[in-house]
């Protein structure tokens, strides 16, 4: 880690307080990680984030009251939005779905190892998303079973709009590779993957490479 850059601020929202002081304890244990508050239900989260100005929101999405698909949703639309990262278990793959479409750059399974949370707290802290790959692969099952008639024809007149390139990084995309991948794959150099990812974001109107997958799915599957 860069000496001369500001450890990333977290905030850990979970109604299990127990869940926090573990989170808490494997988060503070990195020197460019720092835990600035807890919240233990989606209205206390919403005031913690505008006071505290986090940069990564480690969000439940079962809780009591709001919950954390209603609070990301909430937080997504406010200005200088944190990157939120979801914490889920099997049977919440549509509240996920819902969360990744909302704007939320993962999840990770809360049995996942300490080690890869760290990891997932970085990746989406550099706006990158943060995917466990068994629990995609049913957000995924989950998108495209769901996808009937007009959702999936507007999907597909969205992707009309790109360019045969731009069509192929997003199917790329969608399979989960990272930009050095897409260049090999594609036989370009990264600078022009990037280049063709800034225009899926305005041509698409999405915020991250997880809601583009997301359109790719929806019209493919």
């Amino acid at each position: 880690m860069d000496s001369e850059r500001k450890p990333v601020r977290v905030v850990i929202v979970d109604d299990d307080q127990l869940v926090r002081m573990a989170l808490r304890l494997v988060l503070e244990g990195e020197p460019d990680l720092t835990v600035v508050a807890e919240a233990a239900d989606g209205d206390s989260a919403l005031a913690v984030v505008a006071e505290r100005r986090p940069d990564v929101v480690l969000m439940d999405v079962r809780m009591p009251g709001r919950d954390g698909l209603s609070t990301t949703r909430e937080l997504l639309t406010r200005p200088s939005p944190p990157r939120v990262l979801m914490l889920t278990t099997f049977d919440s793959d549509d509240l996920v779905l819902g969360a990744l479409r909302a704007g939320a750059l993962g999840f990770v399974l809360k049995d996942t190892p300490p080690a890869k949370i760290v990891e997932a707290v970085r990746t989406v802290a550099e706006g990158n998303p943060a995917l466990s790959p068994v629990a995609t692969a049913r957000v995924i099952a989950a998108a495209t079973s769901g996808t009937r008639g007009s959702s999936r024809e507007a999907a597909r007149e969205r992707l009309s709009t790109l360019t045969e390139r731009e069509l192929d990084t997003a199917r790329a995309i969608a399979d989960g590779l990272g930009n050095p991948e897409i260049a090999e794959r594609l036989h370009i150099s990264v600078a022009t993957v990037k280049a063709h990812t800034g225009n899926l974001f305005a041509k698409l109107a999405v915020e991250n490479r997880v809601q583009i997958a997301l359109v790719v799915r929806d019209a493919e599957g």
